[in-house]
């Protein structure tokens, strides 16, 4: 999004994240508010230099979703040039299903092509269908 408010990020979470869900968050004003709307919210203080905290048996951090958002980046910079608001879902999708089955999760080559083509089965692969850029 070009300009982030408090509400539109509330919007993107309220309709993306389950409020049962834990939210870590840096410092930003764009989070307090919605962040009570969650099981629970943890935030880091990058002004500070803070980038981890232990809380008990938790570590809050934000450095798995910055690493997420770093190879989706390089990737979409370097692979795709562009990418248009009606196929993002797509493209997130790519990269959720590369990050879940990278090679430091032990998982080999053979095995996210297996599980590339038991996604693909019986789905039928077309480029337009109508109404689909309004759930981008």
């Amino acid at each position: 999004m070009k300009h982030a408010t408090k509400g539109s990020v509330r919007d993107i979470l309220v309709r993306n994240a389950d409020r049962k869900s834990i939210l870590y968050t840096d410092e930003s004003n764009l989070y307090p508010a919605t962040g009570k709307e969650y099981a629970k919210h943890g935030t880091v203080k990058h002004s500070a230099k803070e980038y981890a905290r232990r809380e008990g048996d938790t570590v809050v951090h934000t450095n798995t979703i910055e690493n997420v958002f770093s190879v989706f980046k390089r990737g979409m910079i370097g692979v795709y040039q562009h990418c248009g608001e009606a196929h993002l879902h797509r493209y997130l999708a790519e990269f959720d299903f590369r990050y879940n089955r990278r090679a430091a999760l032990k998982i080999s080559d053979a095995e996210r092509a297996e599980d590339l083509l038991r996604m693909a089965r019986d789905k039928r692969l077309t480029y337009r269908r109508i109404g689909e850029a309004n759930y981008a």
